[in-house]
């Protein structure tokens, strides 16, 4: 009669896979979740980086357009207004970017440090890379 509710073979017998197979297959979901933090976290970092040192070199532009006289700004060309204020607008974005960049990172680390709590057994502490 059980044979009839049944989807397998009446001639194979139930198995579970063994414990060891079940834990290598959590540790590879884990782990494959810890990857995707650490890429996106170093990604992250790597934008930060790049973008705080382009910062860096279009402050030091912007200082040279300035001038350093309290009455520097009546008599400077035309051009270097512009350029001014071209700088200005891109030294803005660019901190919002560094801004919005410094909280994901906190995120990301938060995700990491959240994983290996979770996952103590499976994934290595946040400071150290996934088995």
């Amino acid at each position: 009669m059980l044979q009839m509710f049944s989807r397998s073979k009446p001639d194979r017998q139930f198995k579970a896979r063994s414990a060891g197979r079940d834990s290598q297959t959590d540790a590879g979901r884990v782990s494959s979740i810890g990857q995707s933090i650490d890429a996106a976290l170093a990604a992250a970092q790597a934008e930060h980086a790049g973008l705080g040192q382009r910062l860096t070199d279009v402050l030091a532009r912007a200082a040279l357009t300035v001038g350093n006289d309290a009455d520097e700004y009546i008599d400077r060309e035309p051009e270097n207004n512009e350029l001014q204020s071209a700088l200005s607008a891109e030294i803005a974005n660019a901190e919002r970017r560094l801004r919005e960049l410094e909280v994901s990172i906190g995120h990301f680390k938060f995700l990491r440090a959240a994983l290996a709590t979770r996952f103590p057994d499976l994934i290595g502490s946040p400071n150290k890379p996934a088995r």
